[in-house]
């Protein structure tokens, strides 16, 4: 009877974290507001692959005239790429598009940037849009814990690697988002995902 009460637990346990990672996964692969399809990408700025799906995203974007929703995913391996995913943040403040900027600006000069390069890159980001970057760019931690926040949502997701590049609908039948593992199909998911 004891064996039958824990292990009844346990399958309650497996049920609820399963039913959680699900509305997880459903909260974050969704277009934003007012939006029928989007790209959602998990990233990291000092991944090369990253940089290079960065412009074919944008692109798409432009095409379809669809959002990107970026999300940060700073692999431990990069030692600059939590720093680089901060700045962004601290830009984004200023506004969305300019945080977008920097991220873009990051991933054409990645190979230039060292973690002792990177706040000079910044400030030069800066100073060429007439911005000030103070010396400390978040001095309460808030910035890094949004892009924290951001890591550990991919991981709740399951994500394993970066980018990790997702179309997604706000359709309520069948399958609202599908991951983009074959880019060179990203039109075409975008094309099926636009008429269903």
């Amino acid at each position: 009877m004891r064996n039958q009460r824990t292990l009844l637990a346990f399958a309650i346990l497996f049920v609820a974290t399963l039913t959680a990672a699900q509305d997880t996964v459903s909260s974050v692969l969704k277009p934003p507001k007012g939006a029928q399809v989007a790209i959602v990408v998990f990233e990291d700025l000092e991944c090369p692959d990253c940089a290079r799906a960065a412009p074919l995203l944008e692109e798409a974007a432009k095409t379809y005239n669809i959002p990107v929703v970026r999300h940060d995913f700073p692999l431990p391996k990069h030692p600059w790429a939590f720093d680089a995913a901060v700045l962004a943040r601290y830009f984004d403040t200023r506004s969305k598009k300019i945080g977008n900027e920097f991220r873009d600006e990051v991933f054409r000069r990645q190979l230039q940037i060292t973690p002792a390069s990177l706040h000079a890159f910044a400030e030069k980001f800066a100073a060429d849009r007439k911005l000030d970057l103070p010396f400390v760019v978040d001095p309460q931690g808030k910035l890094a814990a949004q892009v924290t926040a951001d890591r550990e949502l991919g991981t709740r997701i399951g994500l394993e690697h970066t980018p990790t590049i997702y179309v997604v609908s706000n359709k309520t039948q069948g399958k609202p988002f599908v991951e983009v593992v074959d880019r060179s199909q990203l039109f075409a998911m975008i094309d099926t995902m636009k008429r269903e």
